[in-house]
């Protein structure tokens, strides 16, 4: 058996206990589905259609949980394909599904390079899975074949500035631990690790804390057979290679570097290469998590404010609450991607804030404000401008 593949045999990942099922629901980035249609249908999905899903690399179940709950509170009809090479990972996610009871999904334990034999999909969901094959442009490639012509791609896969550390101490770790089992390498990693220094990279990150949840977090973290990070222009050059092309970089604000830049000083790089300048500046990015589709689809992408058909929707935070801190003081203040973020937002904007449902149109909005679509547009697009760079303001018609 493959080194890794019994990895994920020994230690699926993340590690999930079923029973918790019935306290809490998993969301996340990429494929919350409000956030997927605003990326990559433009906030104008027709949900009412269905929808055929491939999670390619599922795991114990995070992204399939999240996509066949929230689609099945919303009504949408569904089918979701499954695909792991880890029959312990798939067990766990199967379990997880059977708690809550949703339908509609095919397992299969087998692996992402072969999921075109499963099918074309609307959508495809793989997250933490790229960077982990022998050959990761074989797995880009993959998804690309599956895809049907009109759907979308979310991914994650691993940067390396925020991970500084890990791949030294990766290296010296299997070297050390290599040839014993799973659960003997994690106890002599975790002695090794303590006697490194306080000076080293990894112990200096405060951005890294899987290997303190559990086994298989520290296995996945610092005992991995394969692990690549990908620069934010290296996961735009590996999608073009599949034929793809990257249409949002979540939350966007992240990669905008004009925070750290003099007033004035807004060199002309092209926008990958602005990417990578922001990456490199920020020097915190753990992880990049994109959505892609077909080139000839890239313009129907990102939902526009100034359709005032499209739905909008908050992430994390209820609309009278967020207005109420923007009434006291015209900005909102947070932590995101391990950032504390101060955006400024019109006082006079808060009450527009306070109606947002994730039901009412944008037109109903300006209507109950009694503004015309220019004045409207003038103060929502403030509203916007702030809280949809940093993934707190999406549009979609999904009814949730």
């Amino acid at each position: 058996m493959d080194k890794v593949q019994r990895q994920y045999e020994d230690y699926p990942y993340p590690d999930r206990d079923p029973a918790e099922e019935t306290r809490r629901l998993i969301v996340g980035s990429p494929s919350f589905p409000v956030e997927l249609d605003h990326h990559l249908f433009g906030g104008k999905r027709d949900w009412a259609a269905g929808t055929s899903i491939l999670v390619a690399g599922g795991g114990t179940g995070d992204g399939l949980v999240q996509l066949a709950q929230i689609l099945t509170r919303a009504g949408v009809p569904h089918e979701i394909t499954y695909l792991d090479l880890s029959a312990k990972a798939r067990e766990v996610a199967e379990a997880r599904v059977a708690a809550r009871g949703l339908k509609g999904i095919r397992f299969h334990t087998d692996s992402l390079l072969n999921a075109n034999h499963h099918g074309t999909f609307d959508y495809i969901d793989c997250c933490g899975v790229l960077h982990h094959l022998p050959d990761p442009q074989a797995g880009f490639d993959a998804l690309a074949a599956s895809l049907a012509p009109g759907g979308g791609i979310g991914l994650m896969v691993y940067a390396p500035h925020g991970r500084a550390g890990v791949y030294p101490l990766q290296d010296a770790l299997n070297a050390v631990t290599d040839g014993l089992s799973p659960k003997d390498a994690i106890a002599a990693a975790r002695q090794i690790l303590e006697r490194v220094p306080d000076g080293h990279p990894f112990k200096r990150n405060p951005h890294l804390v899987d290997h303190m949840a559990s086994d298989a977090g520290f296995l996945d973290l610092l005992l991995h057979g394969r692990d690549r990070p990908y620069t934010v222009t290296e996961l735009h050059a590996a999608l073009d290679r599949a034929g793809l092309a990257c249409v949002a970089m979540v939350p966007p604000a992240q990669y905008d570097p004009s925070p750290y830049l003099p007033d004035g000083l807004a060199p002309d790089l092209g926008p990958v290469a602005t990417m990578q300048l922001a990456e490199n500046l920020r020097g915190t990015i753990k992880v990049h998590i994109a959505y892609a589709t077909w080139p000839d689809r890239a313009g129907e992408a990102n939902a526009r404010p100034r359709d005032l058909s499209i739905v909008p929707h908050l992430k994390g935070v209820a609309g009278p609450a967020l207005a109420k801190a923007i009434a006291a003081k015209g900005q909102v203040r947070v932590t995101l991607a391990s950032e504390a973020v101060r955006m400024q937002i019109p006082k006079k904007a808060a009450p527009l804030v306070a109606t947002v449902d994730g039901r009412t149109p944008l037109s109903a909005i300006a209507a109950r404000a009694r503004l015309d679509p220019v004045g409207f547009g003038a103060l929502w697009s403030e509203v916007d401008r702030a809280l949809s760079g940093w993934g707190i303001l999406h549009y979609s018609r999904l009814p949730v």
